[in-house]
């Protein structure tokens, strides 16, 4: 998924309660589903950092050779510029991007 190119970059945005909760009906149930979303999202970009920052890994276990990768130091600062995950999350949330289930409701039916 590319980051990068979401609206949910802005800074500080008010929300309106009234819009979070109509897919839910709920707005605890919308707060709790963007805060499960963000969980899944946050863990996705730092397996994918890890990922990059592993290549870059040495074997040896010497401290006094410590060096300053470029590549590493620029990669490191782009997953920093990226949006939070909880405004990623919200933003999909909004837009309806988002699919959520309720398991109880599935059982009964």
């Amino acid at each position: 998924m590319n980051y990068k190119d979401t609206d949910a970059a802005e800074t500080t945005i008010t929300r309106d309660l009234a819009k979070l909760g109509e897919q839910t009906n709920n707005i605890y149930e919308a707060i709790v589903i963007v805060s499960k979303r963000a969980n899944q999202i946050g863990v996705k970009m730092k397996e994918e950092l890890n990922a990059k920052l592993a290549e870059f890994a040495t074997t040896t276990d010497n401290l006094d050779e410590v060096f300053e990768n470029r590549e590493q130091i620029e990669i490191s600062k782009f997953y920093e510029s990226l949006p939070k995950p909880n405004a990623l999350a919200m933003n999909e949330l909004l837009k309806g991007e988002t699919y959520f289930r309720k398991p109880e409701l599935e059982e009964e039916a």
